[in-house]
């Protein structure tokens, strides 16, 4: 049985440079991280210090020059790319700075793609998004397309699809960058209700001083580093 303060993910060593007019740019310097099940983390720290980059690697979207990225003890960049997006798609939930919704398509539809990939029954995805999408304060606009809600909602809409396969980690980058102040704190306090409620890790990555204040634990990131 997984218990909430379990150890989920642990990060060792991990490096990541990129090649840079004709040098090596290092962004990550040798970062050693244990996330537990059910916290909440917030990763702050100035513009290039490495935490988006850190975000994405933990979230497989990016490799590691070097180091290592247990998931449950196990390495996932020893999985193939083939299960390395099976992983991403049944274990972790994205949230981005922009909500990345298909304009064409609604609320319900938007938050319900992620399980269709996977091929679940349609039936069941739609009763899931559905009461996803009341959960997070939508249940009157799910049939609403992304031009016709606020910025607010449609980071809701994109809360909703990173829950749509239950997954046990949601990695958050700036999800609150592109709102006004009543709005990101509205969002931040829904992600920390459904942490709380449901025992998911979430990791933010956030410049807000007054919302990483409320995780579990405020991790600073400084030249690639954690201080």
């Amino acid at each position: 049985m997984r218990r909430r303060g379990d150890v989920l993910l642990q990060v060792v060593d991990l490096h990541k440079s990129f090649p840079m007019a004709g040098r090596e740019l290092k962004v990550l310097k040798g970062i050693n991280l244990d996330l537990r099940r059910g916290e909440m983390v917030a990763i702050v720290g100035a513009s290039g210090a490495g935490k988006s980059t850190l975000l994405h690697i933990i979230g497989t979207l990016e490799r590691p020059t070097r180091g290592t990225v247990l998931f449950e003890g196990e390495d996932v960049f020893r999985l193939s790319e083939q299960q390395q997006a099976e992983f991403r798609n049944r274990r972790i939930g994205f949230v981005f700075q922009f909500h990345h919704l298909l304009p064409e398509f609604t609320a319900l539809e938007n938050a319900y793609l992620p399980a269709l990939i996977q091929k679940r029954p349609k039936a069941e995805v739609i009763a899931d998004a559905t009461a996803l999408l009341k959960d997070v304060g939508l249940g009157d606009r799910l049939h609403h397309k992304p031009g016709e809600l606020s910025g607010g909602e449609q980071q809701r809409v994109a809360v909703a699809r990173a829950l749509m396969q239950r997954p046990d980690l949601v990695l958050a980058d700036e999800p609150t960058g592109n709102l006004d102040t009543h709005t990101g704190e509205a969002l931040f306090a829904l992600m920390r209700e459904l942490n709380r409620a449901r025992g998911i890790t979430f990791v933010i990555v956030t410049h807000n001083e007054k919302l990483s204040a409320q995780a579990d634990r405020i991790i600073h990131m400084e030249d690639g580093m954690i201080l």
